[in-house]
């Protein structure tokens, strides 16, 4: 056979099997927690009229506003315990979703009252304090559902076939990749087409109208709720009828019958690291952010000794090595707002191109995840951090270049400057925006255990995208070292270039010293 012939295949073979594969690997068990995920990405719609209905309507300042940001963030830091309560009463867990609906529903009831009917809220309550009641209240009903909808994709992918045989692992591994990605995209592209959509209807109606329109959103996730709890009385069906131990249908399927203890561990934990985050955040002392972030990381290793402390040491130990590793590759510095003021005072970059680059890396990252999906699936988690810790070094470089004249040279030799260069640098990154992410939820539902679906991937989680606070410090200090301010852009490649090299080495010497350490434990065990 000849090498074009041999390639073509290999292309039409990918084409069918990890592009569109998706579709046909596709399930119904899948639908009720993308259902959820979908409503949580289009909860954006309101998004722009809510800017400017606060601007024109209410005059905040913009302290006020930052501070409400705070309280609206806090109700994430309850993801955990509301974790172990969805698992504590797991055959309940749609009443969760109702409750996290309704909460949303009340919040867009009332900026319904105060975009339609304002005298009527101002005679009841001044409308500043309505804002802040419906600001507060709807992230607790998005927490809700983000917590039960993270633990139905551990249920969703069926352990079994409709034969009663058990679905090897290479398969059942690849189905996990396969529900995260859908997850993925059901938030990246719910929040996408309502960006857009939002913003065109948001010139032709009243903010009222928008309002009421936006209520379908919570009854999109009572629909997956439901579904949910038909696909699984369906699939609890189909395993007796293929004469697996009502046993091991409990230990999937968790009915009502079968029990499990509140961890007050795991319970506690929280409550204190909630009650911590609180007086921290509202206290005065200087180094407020380290100290947060110090306790936070101190209580979540707490909860994920507590969580892990039964299983297998060498299981163990390459659970908390991954978590290191995707943990360190998450905290990576950033260059800072610097850049964002340097590509528009001197790249001259302006809003709408930056909404075009926006655009684009919302589109392409949609399709990098149906393009890669069978590759993530075949590749273990630190050989993607070291695939995308190069990568990410390598897309930097055109900007690390346009600083230094890059963009100057391709004009006069090529004949396109920094637009250009932004923009396939842009198509050429954005694919790979969510390799890291896919892979790591995957794995957090695929080790998960049964009985506790919503508490590990709670704690795991919040153990994750606590370092997303660590990047945010590195991210400050270095801004602390090489100086950036609006037109003063000096220091900025030696900030970009040090961001580089860290961002290449740290994540690469992590895997290498777990790996090292991994492979010295199971020798060992061996040995002995």
């Amino acid at each position: 056979m000849s090498l074009p012939a041999i390639e073509y295949r290999g292309i039409w073979r990918w084409l069918t099997k990890d592009f569109l594969g998706i579709v046909r690997e596709m399930r119904w068990s899948y639908v009720p927690p993308l259902m959820v995920y979908l409503a949580a990405g289009i909860s954006g719609f309101t998004g722009i009229i809510e800017s400017f209905f606060v601007k024109e309507e209410l005059g905040l300042s913009a302290a006020f506003l930052a501070g409400l940001g705070f309280w609206a963030g806090l109700p994430w830091a309850l993801k955990m315990p509301f974790g172990h309560l969805v698992d504590l009463y797991w055959h309940h867990k749609s009443l969760f979703v109702y409750i996290g609906a309704l909460l949303m529903a009340g919040s867009l009831m009332i900026m319904v009252g105060l975009t339609g009917h304002k005298a009527f809220m101002a005679s009841i309550m001044a409308l500043d304090v309505w804002y802040v009641i419906a600001t507060l209240v709807s992230p607790v009903g998005f927490v809700l559902q983000d917590v039960v909808a993270d633990a139905m994709t551990v249920e969703a992918v069926p352990a079994y076939g409709e034969d009663g045989v058990k679905i090897p692992q290479n398969e059942f591994e690849r189905m996990h990749i396969t529900m995260q990605t859908l997850g993925r995209i059901a938030i990246i592209g719910g929040s996408a087409i309502v960006a857009g959509v939002g913003g065109w209807l948001a010139m032709t109606m009243s903010y009222y109208a928008m309002y009421k329109l936006s209520l379908i959103i919570p009854v999109i996730s009572v629909l997956g709720a439901v579904l949910g709890s038909w696909t699984a009385r369906k699939l609890r069906i189909q395993y007796r009828r293929a004469g697996i131990p009502e046993e091991e249908i409990c230990e999937l399927l968790r009915p009502e019958e079968c029990k499990i203890r509140p961890n007050w561990y795991i319970l506690g934990g929280s409550i204190v690291f909630v009650v911590i985050s609180v007086i921290l955040g509202m206290s005065q002392i200087a180094a407020k952010k380290e100290v947060i972030f110090i306790a936070s990381l101190g209580i979540i290793i707490y909860l994920m000794r507590q969580l892990l402390k039964d299983l297998d040491p060498l299981k163990r130990r390459d659970i908390i090595g991954i978590a290191i590793i995707v943990f360190v590759f998450r905290a990576m510095p950033g260059i800072g707002a610097g850049a964002s003021w340097w590509q528009i005072d001197v790249l001259k970059f302006d809003e709408a191109f930056f909404g075009t680059l926006r655009q684009i890396s919302s589109i392409l990252a949609i399709i990098g995840m149906f393009a890669l999906r069978g590759w993530m699936s075949r590749r273990p988690i630190p050989y993607l951090v070291i695939f995308l810790s190069v990568y990410a070094t390598l897309m930097m470089m055109p900007f690390v270049g346009m600083y230094y004249g890059l963009h100057e040279w391709t004009e006069k030799i090529f004949g396109f400057g920094a637009r250009t260069i932004a923009i396939i640098d842009t198509m050429a990154d954005s694919p790979m925006g969510q390799v890291s992410m896919i892979p790591m939820l995957a794995w957090i539902a695929r080790e998960a255990p049964s009985e506790q679906k919503a508490t590990y991937f709670a704690v795991m989680a919040a153990f994750t995208n606590l370092a997303l606070s660590a990047s945010n410090l590195g991210t400050n200090y270095l801004n602390e070292i090489f100086i950036i301010e609006r037109g003063q852009y000096a220091e900025l490649g030696k900030l970009m270039i040090t961001t580089t090299i860290i961002g290449l080495v740290l994540p690469v010497a992590t895997v290498i010293l777990v790996n090292w350490r991994n492979r010295s434990a199971k020798t060992k065990r061996v040995l002995n």
